[in-house]
């Protein structure tokens, strides 16, 4: 076996979280494949670069001696990935959106053509807000809408510009619309301890956030793994329940209710590299993002009972229903 760069970046993905968990969630793999290639390296290497224990796993002095050799090399490989495509930019879309899943997307890249309509605006989904920041500090995006589970501070690399979009976006609950918690318009925690929760752990901060408010509430429910499609088709059987955004769409086959004391909660943020127009991206994206909530009606209605004045701090202005 020989090594190549991708053997070097999981191994410095290794060294960086100090756990093959957290690194292969990094990595966009699944622990058992990070853990196994891990094993390949060091038997073609004959020898443990890594010691594993119950507080992660930590290099040995060959593996710092080996990671000492490997992270310039692995730099360099990114900086000629980078200047290569900023070379192709030419060619490429004119504003570049990165964004993980949100209801305001679509409204978002619509107002962005309108208010740019001689700009071709490209888009990158992701499930990492992490990978986008980082995608955005490398050169080959120019903004990204991300949001930080509470609790869980996204890695945020220099030089990018920042403004929050929600400070505390609180998340609901979906449920098959017979379920019995649907019943009420706000849904206890412990009203859904029997109940499987469907977490999706790519996303960054998600299985660790879920995990801390469950735990708080002195509950501990059966937990599935797994994407928020797949979580759809169980929840709508009765199969399973899933945190989910305040903004989500109307179904005939599922509930959407919030959960008592608002448990669960992200900070959506935008951030841009140098010399992008920060300024429209904002405003539109803000415009975009209170057009959805309003159109919502459980969170719309969550709006109406918060103090007896339903309003919420978005972008430059208050939210007023």
């Amino acid at each position: 076996m020989e090594l190549e760069v991708r053997h070097l970046r999981a191994l410095c993905a290794i060294a960086d979280t100090g756990s093959l968990h957290k690194a292969a969630r990094q990595l966009g793999v699944s622990q058992p494949s990070l853990t196994t290639q891990l094993r390949r390296i060091e038997n073609s290497l004959g020898a443990e670069l890594f010691s594993r224990g119950r507080t992660g796993c930590r290099p040995t002095p060959l593996g710092r001696s080996l990671l000492s050799r490997a992270r310039p090399l692995v730099a360099d490989m990114a900086a000629l990935v980078t200047e290569t495509r900023a070379a192709a930019r030419a060619d490429g879309p004119g504003l570049r959106v990165g964004s993980t899943a949100s209801r305001a997307l679509p409204g978002w890249l619509r107002r962005l053509r309108q208010r740019l309509p001689d700009t071709d605006v490209g888009l990158r989904v992701d499930v990492s807000a992490n990978a986008l920041l980082r995608t955005v500090a490398a050169g080959q995006l120019d903004v990204a809408f991300v949001h930080e589970v509470e609790g869980c501070p996204l890695r945020v690399p220099e030089g990018l510009t920042g403004r929050i979009l929600v400070d505390r976006e609180p998340q609901f609950i979906s449920m098959a619309h017979d379920h019995p918690a649907a019943a009420r318009p706000v849904v206890d925690l412990a009203d859904l301890a029997a109940d499987h929760w469907m977490v999706d752990p790519t996303v960054d901060g998600e299985w660790d956030g879920l995990r801390r408010v469950l735990d708080a509430a002195g509950i501990d429910p059966p937990l599935l793994h797994g994407d928020y499609h797949t979580a759809a088709s169980l929840i709508v059987l009765g199969e399973a329940v899933a945190p989910c955004q305040p903004t989500s769409g109307p179904r005939e086959d599922m509930a959407i209710r919030p959960l008592r004391g608002d448990p669960l909660g992200v900070r959506l943020l935008l951030y841009a590299r140098p010399g992008a127009p920060l300024d429209v991206l904002y405003a539109e994206l803000a415009a975009a993002y209170r057009e959805v909530a309003l159109r919502a009606a459980p969170y719309r209605e969550w709006l109406r009972r918060q103090g007896g004045t339903a309003t919420l701090s978005v972008g430059p202005c208050m939210m007023t229903v």
